[in-house]
C-alpha cells in the first residue's frame, strides 16, 4: 500500500515503514559522528522503542558496543494497516544492529506484566547472564496492576485550582486557549500509579532476585521539570505528582543498591518533540522553546540529550555531577535564563497574527511527522510499501 500520515485531532494514527528506518538511521549515524561512548557493555531499557528509550539505545549499541534488551509494547502491521512507528522502529534497529555484530534482543509485550519481566530475565540469563545498565523509560499512558488487574489511567491536570492558559493547535497553525479543571484525588493516585516509580522498583526487585544484575549496575530513570509556563500544569500537577513518587524512588533505589557498589538516578531532560507533543495543553511553549534553542545552536532531540547524558554524566569517571537532590539535570540548556527570557517574550507576544514569525511551525510539524516516519525527504511516500 503507499502509506500517507493519518492525522486526526493532531494525533497521527498510523506510521510509514522505510520513513521509520530512516529516523533509526539519522541517530545512529548522530551517534557514531559524535565518537565513542564508554557505555558498560549490557544494557536493558524498558521501553526501548521510541523516544528517550530508544536513542539511550541507539546510543549504548552504537556508540558504546553494548549488547542490548529492550523490552516495548508494540502492534505489528496487518494487511490493511500498519502497525506502530515503535514497531518498525525496533525491526530497523535490530537490523541495524546484527549487520554490525551487536547482540539485540526486543521483547514485544506488556512490561508492566510479571510474565514479561520474567521472559526478559530468562532471555538476559541465555544470552548476556546479567545487566550493567537498566534504563527505565516507559511513557505508557495506561498501567494494568500486575496482581490486581486493576487499570490506572494517567491524566494530565493541575492540581488545586483551575489551568487557563494558551495552547497551539499544531496541524492548523491556531493559537487556542486550553481550560483544566483539577484533578480529583483518584485521578492524582491513578497518575501516580501510571508513572510514578512503582512499577520501577519492581524491575529491580525482580532483577534482583532473580540474580541478573552485575556487579556495580547502574540505573536511571527519565524526568522533566520544564519552566514556570508549564510549571501549574506540569510540575504542580498531576505529572509532578508521579515525578516526585519518581524521583523518591531514585533516592530508595540508590541507597539499595550502593550495598553492592551500584547507583540510581533520575535524569531530568529537556522538552523534545514527541507523539504527545501536538495535542498536550501547553505545546505552545514547546513550539517555541524548540525555535529559540535552534536559533541559539542550542537545541537537542532525544539522541543528543542521551548522548550527552552518557558521556558527561552517567557515565563519567567517577559519580556524575548531579543537583541537591541528586538528579542528573541534561535540562541545563533549556532553562538557561537567556533561553526562557526569549521563551516568555515570545509567548506574551504569540496570536493567529504573529505566531509564524515567533516559531518554525513548518519545521515543527516535520518533526513531529519524522517520529513517525514520515517528513524525509529521501524517502519516496508514493512508492507500494508493506505494512
Amino acid at each position: 500500500m503507499v502509506v500517507k500520515p493519518m492525522i486526526r485531532n493532531n494525533v497521527c494514527m498510523n506510521a510509514h515503514p522505510a520513513g521509520c528506518r530512516e529516523y533509526v538511521r539519522r541517530q545512529i549515524e548522530y551517534v557514531k559522528k559524535t565518537g565513542p561512548i564508554e557505555s558498560p557493555k549490557r544494557v536493558l531499557v524498558i521501553g526501548g522503542s521510541a523516544g528517550y528509550g530508544l536513542a539511550s539505545r541507539i546510543a549504548a549499541a552504537f556508540g558504546g558496543g553494548a549488547a542490548t534488551v529492550s523490552v516495548a509494547f508494540e502492534k505489528e502491521g496487518s494487511e490493511k494497516r500498519t502497525g506502530t512507528a515503535g514497531y518498525y522502529n525496533t525491526l530497523a534497529f535490530d537490523e541495524f544492529a546484527r549487520e554490525e555484530g551487536l547482540t539485540t534482543i526486543s521483547i514485544n509485550g506488556d512490561a508492566f506484566s510479571h510474565e514479561i519481566k520474567q521472559q526478559t530475565i530468562e532471555a538476559i540469563r541465555e544470552h548476556l547472564g546479567a545487566v550493567d545498565v537498566v534504563i527505565y523509560s516507559l511513557a505508557s499512558g495506561v498501567r494494568p496492576d500486575p496482581d490486581t488487574g486493576t487499570m490506572y489511567r494517567s491524566v494530565l491536570k493541575p492540581i488545586g485550582a483551575p489551568f487557563n492558559a494558551k495552547s497551539l493547535d499544531l496541524m492548523k497553525a491556531e493559537i487556542t486557549q486550553v481550560h483544566l479543571e483539577p484533578a480529583t484525588d483518584e485521578e492524582i493516585e491513578a497518575t501516580v500509579k501510571v508513572m510514578g516509580g512503582e512499577d520501577w522498583t519492581l524491575w529491580i526487585e525482580t532483577l534482583e532476585k532473580a540474580g541478573v544484575l552485575s556487579e556495580n549496575p547502574i540505573t536511571v530513570a527519565y524526568s522533566y521539570i520544564g519552566s514556570e509556563l508549564t510549571r501549574a500544569v506540569y510540575r504542580e500537577g498531576t505529572i509532578g505528582r508521579a515525578k516526585d513518587h519518581l524521583e523518591r524512588t531514585a533516592q530508595e533505589l540508590h541507597r539499595r543498591m550502593q550495598q553492592y557498589g551500584g547507583r540510581a538516578y533520575v535524569s531530568v531532560n529537556k522538552a523534545v518533540v514527541t507523539r504527545a507533543s501536538a495535542v498536550i495543553p501547553v505545546g505552545l511553549y514547546f513550539v517555541l522553546l524548540s525555535d529559540v534553542m535552534q536559533s541559539k545552536g542550542l537545541d537537542e532531540g532525544c539522541i543528543e540529550q542521551c548522548c550527552r547524558l552518557f558521556k558527561e554524566r552517567l557515565f563519567a569517571d567517577g559519580e556524575g555531577p548531579v543537583d541537591e537532590h541528586g538528579r542528573i539535570r541534561i535540562d541545563d540548556w533549556e532553562l538557561r535564563d537567556d533561553v526562557q527570557a526569549e521563551v516568555h517574550r515570545r509567548w506574551e507576544m504569540a496570536d493567529n497574527d504573529t505566531i509564524r514569525e515567533l516559531a518554525d511551525l513548518d519545521e515543527y510539524r516535520n518533526q513531529f511527522l519524522q517520529i513517525h516516519g514520515f517528513g524525509f525527504d529521501n524517502i519516496d511516500y508514493e512508492a507500494d510499501v508493506t505494512p
